[in-house]
C-alpha cells in the first residue's frame, strides 16, 4: 500500500524541503525537485517509518490488552465467601 499525503500537506512538505535547501544547503532546490524527492522519501523511506508505527501502536495495544483482565476481572463463585455462617 502506498503512502500517500493528501493534497495540503504534500504542498507543506515541498515548501518546507525547499526552505530547508535554502537554508541549510550551498543551493536552493526548486519546488519541481523538491516534489520529486518528497515522492522519493515516501516511496523508500515511509514505508520503513509507517512499519514501526504499525508496530509500535501493536505493542501498546497488546500490553494494554494484558491488563484488561486485571482491571475488569470479577472473582467466579464467591457468594458463600460472603454470606455470614449460622
Amino acid at each position: 500500500m502506498p503512502i500517500e499525503l493528501n493534497r495540503e500537506a504534500r504542498q507543506q512538505a515541498v515548501a518546507s524541503i525547499e526552505r530547508y535547501f535554502r537554508e541549510h544547503m550551498d543551493e536552493p532546490i526548486g519546488n519541481v525537485t523538491a516534489a520529486a524527492l518528497l515522492g522519493f522519501f515516501l516511496q523508500e523511506i515511509a514505508p520503513s517509518i509507517y512499519n514501526q508505527g504499525v508496530a509500535d501502536a501493536q505493542e501498546r495495544m497488546q500490553a494494554r490488552l494484558q491488563e484488561l483482565d486485571y482491571e475488569v476481572h470479577e472473582d467466579e463463585f464467591t457468594f458463600w465467601h460472603r454470606q455470614p455462617r449460622r
